[in-house]
């Protein structure tokens, strides 16, 4: 019930959509209970038209239903007086439709709230989801499965929709239809009305137990859609591998197990959830033969207290109680199943995110004297990743960080745009901890550009002005110009207008490249951050990329993570990490002569 309530606060602020729809769904009860204690007239006039004689005087006026069946049974004694009998069943029959009218607008417009409602909380839900998955920080995505969270943002939001948004209308009209045809049930007969209303709890522990299983079920259902959409996400980033090796079967059988699991799952659960609909139908037709079976003895005993056609009434009604109470049993069973989706998402809505502004954080417009690593130490999880670093980078000067791989070259970058906070010890810019400045501030002063160009489906010229705001096209251009990006988009298709597909996916690797890098000049930041940025080109690539790198880093101050030590003979300082500690630093030279680590690296890739 809890994360029932959560998910319908998406609705706020209510006043928007519950007192229109309270009032409609109430007149169409109203309504639609008129509509069947019509059947009693018409079926008076067509077998018992004597009786309705009596009716000939124009009842006082009192707020109560005795009231208004007096107030037709009048009229329609009148104009069976005056007019004949098929008058007056023309008179019922044509109530009969205007009140059927009546009935279904007021539905139909209550109805048109709820759709209102229901897709005002699916765009709040996918608001925040996507609000929160953008905002998470980097670890968060390295600890949780990308198939989850897609299955998050698609599953389980579809799930949520057709289980619990979809069944509004169920949990909040059918309700009241229950109430008014009870109320119409215990003014006919509160002895028959009673003793059969005796029955219902024993149906309601039925179903009850039934959609608990349902739920249990979902859970594992939804847990291994998760595991499914995993599959298709590495099958199709990965495709060149799985092609190479020759590995399409082992894929194959792997995704295979799960989805013959999730099959099995989802029949167990489908089971379930259609065991509802018949149960409930049996158990209501049980019900209301014992209501037809009592009502019967009543009757032989005279103490039944109602005609026919009142009787025939009295079930039509009891019908109607049941109809609502069918559906919301099976839209309980489902709301379970949407429940479950729902804590998924709550899950990911839920994560606490440890990188966070200070209340009183400051706001940083310019870097103006150095950054300094302070004995630093940084671990994820238990697992120790660097260890006591201790690092000066005075402005305009360039750091390189080499070492073999796993030693930590990247994660140290990392901290620094707070990607990841460090463990112990403090980072400090312009001699002010980085956690005193508010995030947004402190990582615009930063460019990144990585191994992996990091593209999006859009144009080319959306890609380079990526997150900023009033960029003029000159401006594009010139640092296109400058990356030496702008002579193979001006030979695209539309030029700065065509779209590069998924990830830059119609670019070869050093064009990507130089758009990452062309993004970078055009926000023109201070301090700028290379982690192996041409370690995967070929050498044309690679000379067109580093000449555009060597134009960027002018006048910057500069983190440069390096395999290919010829990139970096002209850093102010090289620092060699591994296993997370600092074991040589020094300029070129100095380290070459020294004949440690960066030494044999040296000459491992022939390079003095």
């Amino acid at each position: 019930m809890k994360d029932f309530k959560r998910l319908l606060a998406y609705a706020k602020p209510y006043g928007r959509f519950w007192p229109w729809y309270l009032v409609l769904s109430i007149l169409s009860v109203i309504f639609g209970v008129v509509n069947y204690a019509l059947i009693d007239p018409l079926l008076t006039v067509l077998f018992q038209p004597e009786t309705l004689n009596e009716q000939t005087v124009m009842p006082s006026f009192e707020l109560s239903p005795a009231y208004f069946q007096e107030l037709f049974s009048y009229y329609l004694t009148k104009i069976m007086l005056t007019s004949g009998l098929l008058k007056g069943l023309l008179f019922v029959s044509l109530f009969f439709v205007f009140a059927s009218l009546l009935s279904n607008i007021t539905r139909y417009l209550s109805q048109r709230i709820l759709v209102n409602m229901r897709t005002y909380i699916m765009q709040n839900i996918r608001r925040d989801l996507f609000n929160k998955i953008a905002s998470l920080h980097v670890g968060y995505f390295h600890d949780q499965k990308k198939g989850d969270i897609l299955s998050s943002i698609s599953n389980d939001v579809t799930e949520v929709q057709n289980g619990v948004a979809n069944s509004f209308h169920v949990l909040f009209r059918e309700p009241l239809l229950i109430i008014g045809f009870l109320v119409g049930l215990f003014y006919m007969s509160p002895r028959l009305t009673l003793v059969t209303l005796l029955t219902l709890p024993f149906s309601a522990i039925v179903i009850g137990k039934i959609s608990r299983s349902l739920k249990r079920k979902a859970t594992n259902t939804q847990t291994l859609m998760g595991r499914i959409v995993s599959h298709f996400e590495e099958a199709i980033s990965g495709i060149r591998i799985i092609k190479a090796f020759g590995a399409k079967q082992y894929v194959s059988d792997n995704f295979e197990v799960t989805n013959l699991e999730h099959k099995q799952s989802s029949r167990a659960m489908f089971n379930k959830q259609e065991m509802a609909s018949p149960l409930s139908e049996f158990l209501g037709i049980s019900v209301a033969a014992c209501v037809l079976f009592y009502g019967g003895w009543l009757q032989l005993k005279g103490q039944l207290g109602m005609d026919m056609p009142a009787f025939v009434v009295y079930i039509g009604f009891y019908w109607r109680v049941l109809e609502p109470a069918k559906a919301m049993s099976n839209a309980y069973a489902s709301i379970q199943r949407g429940l479950v989706s729902g804590k998924r998402l709550f899950a990911i809505l839920d994560v606490e995110n440890p990188i966070k502004d200070k209340a009183d954080g400051i706001e940083i417009k310019d870097f103006k004297d150095k950054v300094e690593f302070r004995n630093v130490n940084f671990a994820y999880a238990a697992e120790p990743v660097l260890k006591d670093i201790n690092v000066v980078i005075p402005k305009g000067k360039m750091v390189a960080i080499v070492g073999p791989s796993g030693g930590g070259k990247s994660t140290m970058a990392d901290l620094l745009p707070r990607f990841y906070d460090i463990s112990q010890g403090e980072i400090l810019l312009d001699g002010i901890n980085i956690k005193d400045y508010k995030l947004d501030s402190l990582i615009s002063l930063m460019g990144i550009v990585t191994q992996e160009a990091i593209l999006f489906n859009d144009t080319v010229y959306n890609n380079i002005a990526f997150g900023m705001k009033d960029v003029k096209e000159e401006d594009v251009i010139r640092a296109a110009k400058i990356a030496n990006a702008h002579n193979f988009i001006t030979q695209m298709e539309q030029g700065y207008q065509t779209n590069i597909g998924d990830r830059g996916a119609k670019l070869s690797g050093g064009q990507r490249q130089r758009l990452s890098i062309a993004r970078a000049i055009l926000k023109n930041p201070p301090i700028l951050i290379l982690d192996e940025a041409t370690s995967a080109l070929d050498t044309e690539s690679e000379r067109l990329v580093q000449d555009a790198l060597t134009k960027l880093m002018e006048n910057r101050t500069s983190i440069v993570i390096a395999h290919r030590l010829s990139t970096i003979k002209n850093a102010d300082e090289i620092i060699v990490l591994k296993d997370g500690e600092i074991i040589e630093r020094g300029n070129h030279n100095t380290l070459v002569a020294k004949g440690g680590m960066y030494s044999h690296l040296c000459q491992l890739q022939d390079f003095k």
